[in-house]
């Protein structure tokens, strides 16, 4: 199966509203980060076992993880969780950048180090997100 075959049957897998939010995230990423790498990570370990939910990833950048290693990864993550949807912006320096810049304006999120999670996109404001999307990739290419 291709990742774009992996990415659309993630999506469809959701409810109906969550995908149909999905759908727009997806949409929306592309459009501010054209020609992306796409990923998709089943979320499992090395034993196969599940560690996080299945996540979408866009762009690329070089990780540096334990020991030194470093690993190719996606710069930003979007997936769905048993509460709503989660974006993921891997990488930044600063922990506080993402509540400092958009915790006051993206509406009813959590606001994270790496993370803005929200129920549903009714409740945040798409430009924001977008705005800290395209923000995150640019400070970790």
């Amino acid at each position: 199966m291709t990742t774009q075959e992996q990415i659309e049957q993630n999506i469809n897998s959701q409810s109906e509203l969550k995908r149909k939010d999905m759908c727009l995230i997806h949409q929306s990423i592309l459009e501010a980060l054209p020609g992306c790498k796409l990923w998709f990570d089943m979320g499992l370990n090395e034993e196969g076992k599940a560690v996080t939910n299945p996540t979408i990833g866009y762009g690329q950048q070089t990780l540096t993880y334990a020991k030194g290693n470093t690993k190719e990864f996606f710069q930003i993550g979007h997936c769905a969780n048993s509460t709503g949807i989660s974006i993921y912006i891997l990488g930044l320096k600063d922990k506080k950048h993402l509540l400092n810049t958009y915790g006051a304006t993206i509406g009813k999120a959590s606001v994270t180090g790496y993370c803005i999670k929200f129920k549903s996109l009714k409740d945040i404001k798409l430009e924001v997100l977008i705005a800290a999307i395209k923000d995150g990739a640019e400070q970790t290419k």
